[in-house]
């Protein structure tokens, strides 16, 4: 069973509510890194959190939220460990684990429904990395 985090800034946690409800419906394991209120935070704060998590094998995949979504997966993107992959469509989630191997979904709180994010999770959460061909391209995205 997979363990997965969680990392939100004061504009994601009303959504994150939500994800952690959905993964109980699950029966999926989490750890969460933060935030934990509405009260206005930094989302790199949490955002690195989560990144070492990830990179630490604490937890092996996570989902991230903020406002807009690029913040937050700016932020995890700088660590050599992390593929953040900002979704907002349910195609785009299957995609970006299909041939990006994404290990991080970062979703926009502010412009997305609930809806939208379970099918989203659906996808990032049951989809396959292909290999074949895209494990060069992934091998390529670390800065060495």
């Amino acid at each position: 069973m997979e363990n997965i985090g969680l990392a939100c800034d004061h504009a994601g946690f009303e959504l994150k509510q939500f994800v952690i409800q959905y993964l109980e419906e699950k029966g999926l394991s989490f750890k969460d890194y933060g935030t934990y209120s509405t009260d206005s935070c930094d989302y790199p704060d949490f955002a690195h959190a989560l990144a070492r998590g990830i990179e630490g094998g604490e937890v092996e995949k996570g989902i991230a939220i903020c406002g807009s979504g690029e913040g937050i997966s700016m932020t995890l993107n700088k660590h050599q460990g992390i593929r953040a992959a900002l979704v907002w469509d349910p195609e785009i989630a299957h995609m970006t684990r299909l041939h990006n191997d994404a290990n991080v979904l970062a979703m926009p709180g502010r412009y997305i429904s609930t809806e939208t994010a379970r099918a989203i999770m659906d996808e990032f959460l049951n989809t396959d990395f292909e290999g074949g061909r895209h494990i060069r391209r992934i091998e390529k995205i670390p800065v060495k």
